[in-house]
């Protein structure tokens, strides 16, 4: 005895053959891999060449803008660029002021005595193929006698971050202790000829992460004079200057290394 296939059984065959035709058709009308992936690929880099375009035109339309500003002929308050930076007041030097006079005093004999000691000829500056690197045997030897004055603490600047840093303005932070008064210290060597040159001397670049200003204070600038004999440097005069009432330039300039002109291993 034969038996016909059920309602619901001719059904499910009917699903099963028409999802084995829809596959059948996707599997010949489907778009290849390839084409996809090579579109891909050249949308992302019309994204990139659109990306750099945009760069370049805003850098260009910066650099025309800075050019507008004639920055290189106008000059800027020394203390209006320390505000725009750090958010802190430079102070003006206050000789009616006992903390002033304290930290002026301390910082004038401390400069007789390092000026005295380090034109010796066992001087370790005289070992220095440039005078210019013994700014620091300066700045550790102020550091050493204002610390040891009573009342009185000197100590590298630290950065925005807590990093003691040597490089960068300001070389030295000046502390009086009863009042709480702060003093930052920037010693230069000056040749006895060049009080009065137009050579640049003083470098002020903020930058956020390595900016040692961190408080309200007096800035004080010391010029030690030198006699420029070479590899037998005496010093002698001194300046004590507020930089309160300084007036400062901008140079803007673009520059390169050799790294980036000769590539990073000096042979490419």
């Amino acid at each position: 005895m034969s038996h016909s296939p059920s309602k619901a059984g001719r059904i499910i065959g009917m699903i099963i053959l028409c999802g084995f035709a829809a596959l059948l058709a996707w599997s010949f009308t489907r778009p290849a891999k390839t084409p996809a992936s090579r579109r891909l690929i050249h949308a992302e880099q019309e994204l990139q060449q659109i990306t750099e375009n945009s760069r370049e035109r805003t850098d260009a339309q910066l650099v025309r803008q800075l050019l507008d500003e004639d920055l290189s002929d106008r000059s800027f308050s020394f203390p209006t660029i320390v505000l725009a930076t750090s958010d802190r007041k430079v102070i003006p030097l206050d000789p009616e002021r006992e903390s002033h006079q304290r930290v002026i005093a301390a910082i004038e004999k401390a400069l007789v005595e390092s000026t005295a000691e380090l034109s010796q000829p066992d001087s370790p500056v005289r070992e220095l193929r440039r005078i210019n690197e013994g700014s620091r045997f300066f700045e550790e030897a102020l550091l050493e006698k204002i610390n040891a004055t009573a009342g009185l603490s000197c100590e590298i600047p630290s950065t925005r971050e807590g990093e003691r840093q040597r490089s960068g303005y300001p070389d030295l932070k000046v502390v009086d202790e009863s009042s709480g008064d702060v003093f930052y210290l920037d010693p230069k060597l000056v040749e006895d000829s060049s009080w009065k040159s137009s050579f640049r001397s003083f470098y002020f670049e903020p930058k956020n992460q390595t900016l040692k200003i961190n408080d309200h204070a007096v800035h004080l600038l010391v010029g030690i004079g030198h006699d420029g004999e070479s590899g037998e440097w005496t010093f002698g005069e001194t300046k004590i200057v507020d930089l309160s009432t300084l007036k400062v330039r901008l140079k803007a300039e673009f520059q390169a290394s050799n790294a980036d002109l000769y590539g990073a291993d000096g042979k490419d």
